[in-house]
């Protein structure tokens, strides 16, 4: 269950100058610091400060309270940690990274699904894939975000590795930060369209390799895209 507004309003806050460093690592966190600088009551600067133990990014010390915490502390998989780092300073690192797990996972995700997925998830692969060409043509971002998104995560869930389906929400809120945050073109360049549909129509076909090799294509292309743009730039 998602946190009420409020709370999510200050989590937000706090989440994003933790992430960003601009609350560094080491340093203490209060109650009354955060009630003041937010204007909340103790209750909900409670339940925020419980809300980033549980994401990593505090911990409780002894006869000091809560610390933040550095990186390598950090619940790096949690989409709100990942939506963090994204609207912060280190995005373009933020982005390699996540690309750079992408491409290790996704294609053997498709390889998978070619060899496990029901014909429904099948079918739909393939219809997901037209009418992405057909939005991505038009220039409707929106609905072919929402489509694009659904596409990955259910080659994720169909690819009979349950590690895989459990990052169906990463990769999500990648697609959707290169999005939101004006990272991507104004329409999907043609290859990616061509990617997608290779991808759909061998997983339908059952063709695992002929799969693996497309996600590992289309995947390819947005690390290329990253490693050539310059840095603090917008990313295509």
């Amino acid at each position: 269950m998602p946190p009420p507004a409020l709370h999510s309003a200050v989590l937000d806050a706090v989440g994003r100058a933790i992430t960003s460093g601009g609350i560094a690592p080491g340093a203490p966190l209060t109650l009354e610091s955060i009630g003041t600088q937010h204007q909340v009551s103790r209750t909900v600067a409670r339940e925020v400060m419980r809300m980033l133990e549980g994401l990593g990014l505090v911990r409780s010390r002894r006869r000091v309270g809560l610390v933040v915490l550095p990186i390598a502390e950090w619940n790096v998989l949690d989409p709100r940690v990942i939506r963090w780092r994204l609207a912060g300073p280190g995005r373009d690192e933020q982005l390699r990274t996540l690309t750079e797990l992408r491409h290790a996972v996704e294609p053997l995700a498709a390889s998978g699904a070619a060899r496990h997925a029901s014909p429904a998830e099948r079918a739909e692969l393939v219809d997901l894939a037209a009418r992405m060409r057909v939005l991505g043509a038009r220039g409707d971002l929106t609905e072919f975000l929402a489509l694009d998104v659904r596409m990955h995560e259910l080659l994720l869930r169909a690819s009979g590795n349950e590690m895989f389906g459990a990052l169906a929400a990463v990769v999500a809120e990648v697609l959707a930060g290169r999005t939101h945050l004006g990272l991507m073109p104004a329409a999907p360049v043609p290859e990616a369209l061509d990617q997608h549909q290779a991808v759909a129509h061998a997983v339908a076909d059952g063709d695992a390799p002929a799969a693996e090799a497309a996600m590992a294509a289309l995947v390819g292309e947005v690390r290329r895209a990253l490693d050539t743009a310059p840095t603090g730039e917008d990313t295509p």
